[in-house]
């Protein structure tokens, strides 16, 4: 190779210079995936998320003021999937801001024994994940400053090793002090009802220091939010900052750079997002043009889907608004393990649909819709082969310019286990959205659809 003047050593040094060029950049996109595979490809433990959620900015400040009061829901979901624990954590955290308390976080866990890793269907995934993993930004449930019209005051949030730290000894409730068995079983006892309780029940304790023991039943336990009482606390939770202004984490907005061209046409991915995403201006709740995001849950949702057809379920409270077209009419003639192959077959249409109910539905939907719908991404757990021909079968039904899944991002491997918020988030920003009226990731999506004024027949359902 010739020299042009320069010396070995030059030579050796430009070389040297020009293979980092071309390799740092790759090391630098990939770097969780290089970390993972020196440190034996275990999950990752987010250290880094952990850390800064020991150190938040006001930390300091609220150690030496008298007049921040907080409420710790110890007795927060845990070991679900992360829809039915946003459920709860939305609802814990519009009961702190209601009552103008500091809403105290902890972490998304898996199992609560204090182990690092847990077997998943024979795969390894943390225990623990830091809340600010999931959430964050400017507006959010983890850093944001609410407002309290009840309190005149304005609260952060802080996390459960601080709350432990300036509330030694908190009053300490019990959810049983509140809600008797009507509460909890009666259909006729609407959410909102049980809400203004316990809205009565905190802004009576003067104590700043308040925890809900970590040994009762949540607040609103889990089959309420398959009712349609449920849709009572909208009066509380559509104009609350909890839904306005829910932001997603750094990490979930990095993902969406790095896999940008996938969900908006002719845009070009992030190459250095986790460098430069959180810097980037972007409006994270404007509609993404033409995108039509579909819900599809495969793998063992069929047997849970059977065994909601047994019972005769309902869907979850925010996929009913009565202004929604699609519907569901819960069967009368089934339940308690029952019911008939009718409505089993309908059961599994609305809630594990074959590829040509999905491009049936589908076809149906893009004719309907006020915008045009010019491109697909597909939210799904499917295997890969049965993501593909449900694609190749999309493609043949219609002319759209791309369909893409799940199966097609570009994730590193912290992102990999908040993969489910990255989702969300397209679909959160979808033109329009056909979800699984059971699922309660499709129902957060359509909570935070309608609290950020999507139009209604912008949710659609299978």
């Amino acid at each position: 190779m010739p020299s042009y003047g320069l010396t070995k050593r030059g030579t050796r040094f430009l070389l040297l210079a020009i293979v980092l060029c071309f390799v740092l950049p790759g090391i630098l996109y990939h770097r969780e995936t290089v970390r993972n595979y020196f440190n034996g490809h275990l999950p990752p433990l987010y250290e880094d998320y952990r850390g800064r959620e020991q150190d938040l900015e006001h930390y300091k400040e609220y150690e030496t003021r008298k007049d921040v009061k907080y409420l710790w829901s110890a007795n927060h979901a845990h070991s679900s999937g992360w829809g039915n624990v946003m459920q709860d954590y939305v609802m814990n955290a519009l009961l702190a801001h209601t009552t103008g308390r500091s809403f105290v976080f902890d972490d998304y866990i898996w199992k609560p024994d204090g182990s690092l890793f847990t077997d998943y269907n024979g795969h390894l995934i943390p225990s623990r994940i830091p809340l600010t993993a999931l959430l964050g930004g400017k507006y959010n449930m983890v850093n944001l400053r609410v407002y309290s019209p009840l309190t005149d005051c304005s609260r952060r949030r802080v996390s459960k090793n601080f709350f432990n730290k300036v509330c030694p000894h908190p009053t300490v409730v019990q959810v049983k002090e509140i809600n008797d068995d009507r509460m909890r079983f009666d259909e006729s006892v609407p959410a909102s009802y049980i809400f203004e309780k316990w809205l009565e029940k905190i802004n009576s304790i003067e104590d700043p220091c308040v925890e809900i023991d970590p040994a009762s039943d949540q607040i609103f336990e889990y089959w309420i939010f398959g009712h349609e009482r449920m849709l009572s606390i909208w009066q509380y939770l559509k104009d609350s900052p909890v839904s306005t202004h829910w932001g997603w984490s750094p990490l979930i907005h990095d993902a969406y750079g790095r896999n940008r061209h996938i969900f908006e046409l002719n845009t070009k991915s992030t190459l250095f997002g986790g460098l430069s995403a959180s810097a980037v201006a972007e409006n994270h709740t404007a509609p993404i043009p033409g995108l039509l995001a579909l819900h599809v849950r495969r793998g063992d949702f069929k047997d849970h889907c059977v065994h909601l057809g047994k019972w005769s379920s309902n869907w979850n409270a925010f996929n009913m608004f009565p202004e929604f077209s699609d519907r569901f009419q819960r069967p009368t003639d089934g339940g308690w393990g029952e019911t008939s192959e009718k409505n089993m077959q309908m059961y599994m249409q609305r809630c594990f649909p074959t590829i040509d109910q999905i491009v049936q539905k589908v076809t149906q939907v893009r004719a309907e819709s006020e915008q045009p719908l010019t491109h697909i991404y597909i939210m799904t757990n499917g295997v890969v082969a049965w993501v593909d021909e449900l694609k190749e079968a999309l493609g043949n039904s219609g002319n759209w310019d791309q369909i893409k899944s799940s199966r097609d991002l570009d994730i590193t491997w912290e992102q990999k286990f908040v993969v489910q918020a990255l989702d969300m988030l397209v679909a959160q920003r979808s033109e329009v959205f056909i979800g699984n009226g059971w699922s309660s990731l499709t129902s957060n999506v359509v909570m935070l659809r309608m609290a950020q004024g999507f139009l209604p027949d912008s949710n659609r359902f299978w």
